[in-house]
């Protein structure tokens, strides 16, 4: 139990900001703050679950790690065989060799594939890309991954259209898997997916990171779907972290109201059992004005003076577990 975690990605202070024009000339009158000052570690084979409301900055935050999105301030390190190196400022060959570190599964299988192209150039054209020139090494990847994710290899001479909802989003994890990434954002992987499909696709994709030791960041809004997934869950509310815990602990004992009311929302499958929902009032403030102190005291049932002045800072509040929170309540008492 005492055994070191392997930290494999660090973001300090991350900030990823979207400019707001006005005019001609392109003034810039704003910024919509999606992630504002974020710091976490991933650690090596682990499932970093990232939960939180629409509009939260969770999916912005899974690309910016990927620099889809280009952050705005901060760091994110990338460990490189011990060495941690900010990708932020990589240029266009190192940004290359980062890409078959990590890669990303979106959230619609429908539109990451191309419907005018048959899987099998879909799938071709990327390892090309990688250099790999020979045509049978490249057919010998294809039947690898293809296997790993229960698709036939005939499969490929199809198009995107011939397949149902379960299997593109199965082709978009075989396409992931190609160049043997590290690590692999998912971004709502299974939000548009049936019920009975999505079980699927989280039971093989426990499979796949057993066998290649792969470490995902999944990002969803199902809490009941990040609980089975992740060994850790970060929950995310307007641009920042507001909670980290282990599974477990989160689940078990929410300490931040945000949390609480979000866990409350999970439907109960006993018709003759009743759950006490916390319904939180208000509306959820803008990102461009975001309130003074902490963001969520507009709508917190414990809101107290001092949350509408100084916004928290993220603290352990329990060193057994590392679990921690960004709430007054908590330092007061610490403080009290």
């Amino acid at each position: 139990m005492s055994e070191k975690k392997e930290v494999i990605f660090k973001v300090e202070n991350l900030r990823t900001w979207f400019p707001i024009t006005k005019g001609a000339f392109k003034k810039v009158v704003g910024h919509v703050k999606a992630v504002d000052d974020v710091s976490l570690e991933i650690y090596r084979g682990e499932t970093l679950g990232i939960v939180g409301e629409s509009g939260c900055g969770k999916s912005t935050l899974g690309k910016t790690l990927m620099m889809l999105e280009k952050a705005t301030g901060g760091k994110v390190l990338f460990n490189y065989d011990g060495e941690f190196r900010d990708i932020t400022q990589f240029n266009s060959k190192e940004m290359f060799d980062f890409r078959k570190k990590v890669q990303m599964v979106f959230q619609d299988p429908y539109s990451a594939l191309n419907p005018q192209k048959k899987i099998y150039t879909s799938f071709e054209d990327p390892l090309k890309v990688h250099g790999i020139h020979s045509e049978a090494e490249r057919e010998a990847i294809m039947q690898k991954v293809l296997k790993m994710v229960n698709i036939q290899p005939d499969y490929l001479m199809r198009y995107p259209h011939e397949f149902s909802g379960g299997q593109r989003q199965r082709l978009c994890i075989a396409r992931a898997l190609e160049v043997m990434p590290e690590v692999l954002i998912c971004d709502e992987p299974v939000s548009a997916l049936d019920v009975s499909i999505q079980a699927q696709v989280l039971n093989l994709m426990k499979e796949i990171q057993a066998e290649l030791n792969l470490t995902y960041l999944f990002i969803a809004h199902d809490l009941s779907v990040v609980q089975y997934m992740s060994d850790r869950i970060v929950v995310m509310y307007l641009g920042k972290i507001v909670e980290v815990a282990d599974s477990r602990a989160l689940y078990d004992e929410p300490l931040h109201p945000y949390t609480k009311a979000l866990l409350s929302a999970i439907p109960v499958p006993d018709i003759h059992k009743t759950k006490k929902r916390q319904v939180l009032e208000g509306e959820v403030p803008s990102p461009i004005h975001k309130p003074s102190g902490c963001a969520f005291h507009n709508r917190c049932p414990n809101c107290m003076e001092i949350c509408k002045q100084q916004d928290p800072a993220l603290l352990v509040q329990n060193q057994s577990n590392g679990h921690m929170v960004a709430c007054h309540l908590y330092t007061q008492t610490k403080q009290g």
